[in-house]
């Protein structure tokens, strides 16, 4: 792969360097970004453009561009809505979406978007609470004082999400507080042929050429909800050069790891991964040869699957080249040698890295009760997960918020609600095969004299229980509606509503499934949270400490799917001793067309070539510093505007788990100028180009007619 690197600076080892860093809102270093590029973000802007910014609850991110709720976000972000307001007859995904009225915006079964309000540090707090502490008592006294910040945060308000942030592994809590939106709907989205073009030979990659966007709305009691702070669109197209600022929720980074971790990591989790990603691969693509239909019900979850497993395998080779890890081993070093030759740093943090490693070392003892007997890693099913969420709630709400499994606290409920009670289709075909699956993949990593493996199959083989179970349940019973399928979620509610007596006298055998194996996963939680991840989030939290005695604050904390502003700019690279140049024109999409899958253009586009202007800008590159979970993420400039929308990362960004590197890493995204060129000439969509330009210039006289 064309991805091994240098890396310029390494988190922990010194403050960063370049236009590195995926910062902090309170912690955004505008002085740095003047020494650079000549402009400083003042606290006004930054405010501005983190309530403009947005998330959404399920994994990715978003931006505000309207007065009037509406959203912009990427097409694969929103896929999972799409596909679930599809069906036969109407395949949203294939065919793309377009609202030409408000009524007909249409709310998408299971969806939350975030905006955030206020970060409050609340580190003095949580050090006060769990001081002198470890193991259980440390465990157990963070858990709950994290909830009563949350409780009293959300006060109780369903419309506000509240949630403590760990950040430096430990080193500081930031309690961010949320508004929340769970009626969200689809306005448009173009076909899944041009929103993935070059599918997954293309993915990570650059050139690009994908109009990778959706919009949806936020409503609020009924009606658009009114979004006072939003971006507008850049009326100057941006340019190499150009000063470029990404604001969204990198999923995950393990920049501040230490070697135990990601030695793990390297040698046991992602090999792993790969090998049951690659299988799970072939699974759905021999089911996609079923049938059309078959194909339908499962593009989501083999574009998921794909994707994994690309960024996975550029993941583990950042780990596996020797250069790389050997900067990671020599930066631990340096941390340790300053610890150790100051005697009150090495009495306070000296045995930190080593517990982490004794805690390593047990947890790969324990991975494969963790991931089949409590993660449910051989019941892959959407129905078991169902319910066993219902199971484990009639257990958790009853008790004090405190006492709950974190996921069962107060301010999770009403995403943890909507997602029950969601009606998005679930396909009995598609259940069996994947539970068939995982129940034969728990056997062959658990053996089958495990007691978990017999008390889960007894007599019977995988695909006879995986059918038994998704047949005889009735946790979705699949009804048609207006042309799409949607779950009929009357027997979930009662479930819910009924609590332990209507669990207990449940006959359904996913539900009695659940409840006979509820006490198996709790043990294995109870014992790696008390014994294992209690262990390294104490250590980890020293570690955080002796850096910043060591170098300082001026860092930025590794991703945490919270809110994060990075600086960079629309650059180029070098790759294999050629440049690539940073943006790609619209005229490219049909060049790189091949006409068969996944180089296939959509109808819309093939009828609408002569009227696009093929010099308008498509997609570009530039320099900010990205992860997973920055999907979606707006690219704007320094006056907040829109000049992007993000939606990759190229090949050699993968490493950028672990490091960054200014030279090579770059972040992909859809050029602003695409967007409205698509919307204007091939989808004449023009309530939203109006929303996003007021007083834009007219649709042409002979549209092509919008899909849906």
């Amino acid at each position: 792969m064309k991805r091994l690197f240098l890396i310029a600076t390494l988190v922990g080892a010194a403050p960063a360097l370049a236009d590195e860093g995926m910062w902090t809102y309170n912690n955004f270093p505008s002085a740095k970004v003047k020494e650079k590029y000549g402009f400083e973000p003042s606290q006004e802007w930054l405010d501005k453009a983190r309530l403009s910014s947005a998330r959404l609850a399920g994994g990715c991110s978003a931006s505000f561009v309207s007065a009037n709720g509406l959203v912009m976000t990427n097409h694969h972000c929103a896929r999972g809505c799409i596909e679930q307001l599809s069906g036969a007859k109407k395949d949203y995904i294939a065919n793309g979406f377009y609202a030409k009225t408000e009524a007909e915006e249409t709310q998408c079964p299971a969806m939350e978007i975030n905006q955030l309000e206020q970060i409050t540090d609340v580190t003095e707090t949580l050090n006060k609470a769990t001081a002198g502490l470890s193991g259980k008592p440390y465990s157990d006294t963070l858990k709950a004082k994290m909830s009563e910040l949350e409780q009293a945060c959300s006060a109780g308000d369903a419309k506000v999400r509240c949630d403590v942030v760990t950040l430096y592994q430990g080193g500081k809590y930031n309690l961010y507080k949320y508004r929340r939106f769970q009626d969200v709907r689809l306005v448009m989205a173009p076909e899944h042929a041009i929103a993935f073009f070059g599918g997954d030979p293309d993915n990570f990659e650059f050139p690009r050429w994908d109009l990778d966007v959706t919009f949806l709305r936020v409503y609020q009691d009924g009606k658009p909800a009114k979004t006072e702070n939003f971006f507008k669109w850049s009326e100057k197209s941006a340019k190499e050069g150009d000063l470029t600022f990404v604001s969204g929720h990198p999923g995950r980074t393990s920049r501040g790891l230490t070697i135990a971790e990601l030695e793990y990591q390297r040698d046991v989790a992602m090999p792993k991964m790969l090998f049951m990603m690659s299988e799970v691969r072939g699974m759905v693509t021999e089911f996609q040869k079923r049938g059309p239909e078959q194909k339908r019900i499962s593009n989501n979850l083999l574009f998921g699957v794909e994707n994994g497993l690309k960024a996975t395998k550029g993941r583990l080779e950042a780990l596996q080249d020797k250069k790389f890890f050997g900067q990671k081993v020599a930066a631990e070093q340096e941390l340790r040698k300053k610890v150790d030759a100051n005697p009150e740093m090495k009495k306070k943090y000296g045995a930190a890295w080593d517990e982490i490693a004794k805690a390593q070392g047990q947890l790969v003892n324990v991975r494969k009760d963790l991931a089949f007997v409590e993660q449910g890693n051989g019941l892959s099913s959407s129905l078991y997960s169902i319910a066993k969420t219902l199971v484990r709630a009639s257990e958790e709400l009853p008790k004090e918020n405190g006492q709950r499994l974190r996921e069962f606290n107060q301010a999770n409920v009403p995403a943890l609600t909507a997602g029950l009670l969601s009606p998005a289709p679930i396909y009995p075909e598609l259940e069996i095969m994947r539970l068939s699956f995982g129940l034969t993949k728990m056997r062959e990593e658990l053996g089958s004299n495990h007691p978990f493996v017999k008390k889960v199959l007894g007599k019977e083989s995988p695909e006879k229980l995986a059918a038994r179970l998704v047949k005889g349940s009735k946790l979705c019973v699949l009804k048609d509606v207006k042309g799409s399928k949607v779950c009929d979620v009357a027997v979930r509610k009662g479930l819910l509503d009924g609590g332990k007596a209507a669990i207990a006298a449940s006959k359904d055998p996913m539900i009695q499934l659940a409840l006979a194996l509820d006490a198996d996963g709790r043990a294995v939680r109870k014992n790696y949270e008390e014994n294992i991840d209690a262990v390294i989030k104490k250590n980890a939290e020293l570690v955080a400490k002796a850096k910043f005695e060591a170098y300082g604050t001026n860092q930025y904390p590794d991703a945490t799917f919270s809110l994060r502003l990075s600086y960079g700019s629309v650059k180029g690279y070098l790759e294999d001793g050629k440049k690539v140049e940073p943006v790609t024109q619209m005229a490219g999409t049909f060049e790189h067309a091949t006409g068969e899958e996944p180089f296939a253009l959509p109808p819309s586009w093939l009828k609408s070539e002569k009227l696009l202007d093929g010099a308008t800008a498509m997609n570009l590159v530039t320099s900010n510093d990205i992860i997973g979970g920055n999907s979606g993420s707006p690219m704007i400039n320094k006056d907040a505007e829109i000049v992007g929308l993000v939606f990759d990362g190229n090949i050699q960004s993968l490493g950028g788990e672990y490091g960054f590197d200014e030279s090579v890493n770059r972040t992909v995204a859809v050029h602003s100028d695409a967007i409205i060129e698509s919307l204007k000439k091939i989808y004449g969509a023009t309530r939203v180009l109006e929303e996003l330009r007021p007083g834009s210039t007219k649709i042409p006289s002979v549209p092509t007619k919008p899909a849906g």
